[in-house]
């Protein structure tokens, strides 16, 4: 008994040690895959250039002297995927003006980006838009807009943990849509900060992409800063306060139409409890407005900032820019600002502006048509404290922002910077069907500055 009790315990040690030398192999395979090393070269990374720890260079990325130049090289693989994503979110159903498109897990590629004969590695790139975004890719333009993340694949390639472009995380390359003058996106969004708005800062630039057949020359584009990396980090003195994106009926803040779903919380998540746009959207719709109306401006100044409000209000109405707040439930943010505790306007998406004419038109200077679905506007002009304030600052904008010989000087001076290259757009990928339409959409935004002067004198007189 002794000797086959043995002989069990040497076969045992004998299955237990291949079992052991099988496992060593799985782990032994496992840690050569996790030590598998990133080979490619990264010979243009630079500090001040590169890394998270670099100080934002407003000057080289939003340079205002020039058109910048950016080459885009996506594998061929990366490209057919980010075609076939595009079209399965068209396909899943349509949108109107104002409704967002199933955006909430956009499709990102790695792509390499070069500036100035410098590349970054490995930068995220997709598509963004809405209902410009479907209108654009149903009609068979190419020259669509994208947002670029740069340190989207870090977990895929550590070497660029942290990747930044001048200190920027991420961009927006918009494809001025629809805009046969390349300015409308650029102007509006300087104009609001020129206004003492908080603003993305833009600049124009020229994109190439090559997905596999050569460069491409995409047009201009106007480059703009992310709100939700930069904007609210460096035009407000704190920067811990929650910062929203409304989208959806939601966002009109009309009663009956409250949606924590439809603020999407940019800052803050793990802390989310909505009490802020809560309580703008309860005190708003309050019954106070009507039979204690002193209170209700006290409790609806202590959660929003209406003279911010009121101030873009009137500099938006001015230069008749529709597709927002009035017309459309987008195409804004909401911060609140911890020096105040208030929720404070941030204007977002110009390109339809400074037209008029359009299928949603602008709203008028007296806002008389504004019903109650638009509370924010409704029921704060309606108070003849506030609608003062909104007519100074109508005034204001004329005398001191949106001056007609400045403006059109401004117009020259974008038209000399961007002739050639609007001239060189390429049939496929332009809103500008011929050079005359470019030369005649910026001549249409000359005579436009003076007439919106000539209305606003009118309406005040």
């Amino acid at each position: 008994m002794k000797r086959i009790s043995l002989i069990a315990t040497a076969i045992f040690i004998m299955m237990f040690s291949a079992c052991r030398d099988d496992e060593n192999i799985v782990l032994d395979e496992e840690e050569a895959e996790e030590e598998v090393v990133d080979t490619a070269d990264y010979s243009d990374w630079d500090d001040a250039t590169h890394s998270k720890n670099a100080e934002l260079n407003y000057d080289v990325v939003f340079n205002q002297n020039e058109v910048l130049r950016f080459d885009i090289t996506i594998d061929p693989d990366d490209w057919s995927e980010m075609q076939s994503d595009l079209a399965s979110i068209f396909s899943s159903g349509s949108s109107r003006p104002g409704q967002s498109l199933d955006f909430d897990n956009p499709l990102f590629v790695p792509c390499s980006f070069t500036f100035n004969d410098t590349e970054w590695y490995h930068v995220g790139i997709r598509y963004k838009g809405n209902s410009s975004l479907q209108s654009a890719y149903q009609s068979g333009n190419n020259k669509l807009s994208f947002k670029l993340d740069f340190d989207e694949f870090e977990d895929d390639y550590p070497a660029i943990k942290n990747q930044r472009f001048y200190g920027f995380k991420q961009l927006n390359l918009n494809n001025n849509y629809d805009d046969a003058s390349l300015m409308r996106e650029k102007v509006g969004a300087d104009l609001f900060r020129q206004f003492g708005l908080a603003s993305a800062q833009t600049a124009f630039c020229v994109v190439y992409i090559d997905n596999g057949s050569g460069p491409q020359y995409y047009g201009v584009y106007t480059l703009v800063e992310e709100v939700d990396d930069t904007v609210y980090k460096t035009q407000f003195e704190q920067s811990s306060g929650n910062l929203y994106k409304p989208d959806g009926d939601a966002a009109s803040f009309a009663s009956g139409t409250y949606d924590t779903d439809e603020f999407y919380l940019k800052t803050n998540e793990d802390s989310a409890n909505y009490s802020d746009v809560k309580a703008l959207y309860t005190t708003i719709n309050s019954s106070l407005r009507t039979s204690d109306v002193e209170t209700w401006k006290t409790n609806l100044e202590a959660v929003f900032d209406v003279d911010v409000f009121l101030k873009w209000l009137a500099a938006n109405t001015v230069i008749q820019n529709w597709d927002t707040y009035g017309n459309m439930t987008h195409n804004y943010f909401l911060y609140n600002n911890p020096e105040t505790s208030q929720l404070t306007w941030i204007p977002w998406d110009n390109n339809e502006a400074f037209q008029t004419g359009k299928q949603n038109s602008a709203l008028s200077l007296s806002m008389s048509e504004v019903s109650s679905s638009w509370p924010l506007i409704k029921y704060i002009i309606d108070q003849s404290e506030y609608n003062e304030v909104y007519e100074s600052y109508l005034q204001k904008f004329i005398d001191e922002v949106f001056i007609p010989d400045e403006m059109i000087s401004k117009y020259s001076a974008y038209y000399d910077l961007l002739k050639d290259y609007a001239y060189a757009e390429e049939s496929g990928y332009t809103y500008i069907t011929r050079d005359s339409y470019f030369d005649s959409a910026v001549e249409t935004l000359k005579t436009h500055v003076q007439s919106r002067n000539d209305a606003v004198s009118s309406y005040l007189q």
